[in-house]
C-alpha cells in the first residue's frame, strides 16, 4: 500500500536509539521528515543521513523535525548515530510495522534479506497529513532533498 499526499500519516510508537519511545501523534504541531533508510553503516544510507545532520539548521527553520527510521535494532541504531554525530533521532522498526504501514519495505533485499526498509521520505504537517511522500525502489537512490524542502518551505 502507497501513502500519498494528503492522507493522514499512520501514527506510531518507536524506539529511539536511547531507547526512548517516540510517537507520530506526540510531534503534532510541528512538521516531520521521516526518512526510511535500509540498513545503518552502508555508504548511500551513511551519505543521505549525514547530509540531512549537515543540514539540520535548513530543517529546525521551518519548524520540522527530522526521523531517520529503519529495522535495525535500537543499539545498532546507537552505535550508528554515535559514530556520524547524527543530531536527530533514530528509530528502530525492528518489527517492521511502521515500513509496512508506509509502504517502505522491500519483501526481498539483498543477499537474500527480506523485511528491509525502502529508502523513502515522507513530508507531514503538523495536524498529521501527508503532505510530500517519496518511496524509491533503488536503494542506491536518495530522496529529492530540494523536493522535500520545498514542501516543508510551503507549510
Amino acid at each position: 500500500m502507497s501513502l500519498t499526499a494528503g492522507q493522514t500519516a499512520p501514527d506510531f510508537k518507536l524506539f529511539n536509539s536511547d531507547k526512548q519511545e517516540v510517537s507520530l501523534s506526540a510531534q503534532k504541531g510541528s512538521n516531520v521528515l521521516l526518512l526510511f533508510f535500509p540498513m545503518a553503516f552502508t555508504s548511500v544510507c551513511t551519505a543521505e543521513l549525514c547530509s540531512v545532520r549537515d543540514n539540520i539548521a535548513a530543517y529546525n527553520s521551518v519548524n520540522a523535525k527530522v526521523f531517520g527510521i529503519s529495522v535495525d535494532s535500537p543499539f545498532t541504531l546507537g552505535k550508528f548515530k554515535a559514530d556520524q554525530n547524527l543530531n536527530f533521532d533514530l528509530l528502530s522498526d525492528f518489527n517492521k510495522e511502521v515500513s509496512t504501514a508506509y509502504g517502505s519495505i522491500y519483501a526481498d533485499f539483498v543477499m537474500g534479506m527480506k523485511g528491509v526498509s525502502k529508502r523513502s521520505a515522507f513530508v507531514i504537517d503538523k495536524d498529521g497529513v501527508i503532505r510530500y511522500a517519496e518511496v524509491l525502489e533503488n536503494a542506491g537512490e536518495q530522496p529529492n532533498f530540494e523536493n522535500i524542502m520545498a514542501a516543508l518551505k510551503s507549510l
